[in-house]
């Protein structure tokens, strides 16, 4: 792997372990805060809006090189973590977790493009999911460490921890990423441009519904893996790491085929993978085997559409709106993510507490997400280049 996407997959890293290790602390920091577990969702919700607002960085900061601006993201993201770390009250913590979400939407935005500049020619999407490794590499090994010392330390050096490697990130891009000039600057709404065409409402379409999908089962995984699966609570840590152990090898495989196939095709694959997870969810009684297997087999689907989605609005926003575009997938990921927490409570509440119905709660939703990029693909990729491709073969 090039230092580049080295280096860039170590800021993926601290934004992928920054939003869900939260999720793995929050009764500690209830505890510490003194509110109630419910409250404390507010810590997870924070982010999620953050992500959603920073993507405005890139709104007026289009005329800033991409290596300054991922190293701003750094700096606020290094910023938020800290105030996470020394935090005093529960309102100031939501404050720090919104600015630690500020870059996440920006950054991989503005990652996905320099991954994209700097990959060797046909593979691009294999650069992009290296750069995107970080935030599944986050998963299997920075939320389950994050848990750990919560759980043994203190819930706050886990994002002093995250502090320290912003920190290191923005050595690194200084030293590994190349300088590569700004976007085309086309004015203020010249970057929502591409946004008036349908192509890509349905890959964002996709990236919500799918998500929301998965996370009407993800959001609520731990008591599943307890309740149907009979996993001791101090195992579940080991399933997450199984979880991105999935995640990193789902992105790696999707990465390879984007650059072979169609790009949306690809991503109809990987939707359809977690859409018969989150089936088998529903009609599979559950065991430790099985609940260990799907763990596996929903997040393999779930990283496995992330560069051919990134890459699919990264073109789309080709002239000025490249950045815009690739951040356009995470705040879509993130309200996806938002929407499954509560299908998925819904569904728990109208089954009497049925994890297996968290699963087909999310089955409708993937299916229209596979249904928009099949869609897609066939009204817009139908073009494969094959003739061009061709070559003279001369038979003695």
């Amino acid at each position: 792997m090039k230092k580049s996407l080295l280096a860039l997959a170590a800021g993926a890293f601290i934004l992928g372990a920054a939003e869900f290790a939260m999720m793995g602390i929050l009764p500690q920091a209830a505890e510490a805060m003194h509110v109630s577990i419910p409250f404390a969702g507010n810590y997870i919700s924070s982010y999620a809006i953050g992500v959603c607002v920073g993507t405005l960085i890139l709104v007026f900061g289009r005329r800033i090189p991409p290596r300054t601006l991922v190293i701003i993201f750094m700096v606020l993201a290094a910023l938020g973590n800290a105030m996470s770390t020394v935090s005093v009250n529960s309102p100031m913590l939501i404050v720090a977790r919104f600015i630690s979400g500020l870059p996440h939407g920006a950054f991989f935005g503005t990652a996905t493009l320099i991954a994209k500049t700097v990959a060797d020619k046909g593979k691009e999407a294999q650069a992009i999911s290296a750069m995107v490794t970080g935030q599944t590499v986050a998963n299997m090994i920075g939320v389950p460490v994050g848990t750990l010392l919560a759980e043994f330390l203190s819930w706050r050096l886990t994002f002093g921890l995250l502090a320290a490697w912003a920190v290191m990130t923005i050595v690194l891009v200084l030293a590994w990423v190349p300088r590569i000039p700004a976007v085309k600057d086309v004015g203020l709404m010249g970057q929502f441009k591409f946004l008036t065409k349908p192509g890509p409402w349905l890959v964002l379409g996709a990236v919500f519904t799918g998500n929301a999908g998965v996370f009407c089962w993800w959001s609520y995984v731990s008591p599943w893996l307890q309740n149907v699966g009979g996993w001791n609570s101090n195992l579940v840590p080991m399933l997450m790491m199984l979880a991105g152990f999935g995640m990193v090898v789902g992105g790696l495989v999707g990465g390879k085929i984007t650059d072979n196939w169609r790009h949306a095709g690809t991503a109809a694959i990987g939707q359809l993978i977690s859409c018969l997870g989150l089936l088998m969810v529903f009609l599979v009684p559950g065991n430790l085997v099985t609940t260990a297997i799907l763990t596996f087999w929903i997040a393999f689907g779930l990283f496995f559409i992330s560069a051919p989605q990134q890459l699919l609005m990264t073109e789309a926003g080709k002239g000025g709106g490249e950045l815009i575009g690739g951040a356009s997938v995470q705040v879509a990921f993130n309200g996806g993510n938002a929407v499954g927490s509560a299908v998925g409570g819904a569904m728990l509440t109208m089954s009497g507490m049925n994890y297996h119905f968290t699963g087909l709660g999310g089955v409708p939703l993937a299916i229209i997400a596979v249904a928009l990029l099949v869609l897609f693909s066939l009204r817009y990729e139908t073009h494969t280049d094959a003739i061009e491709r061709m070559r003279e073969i001369k038979v003695d």
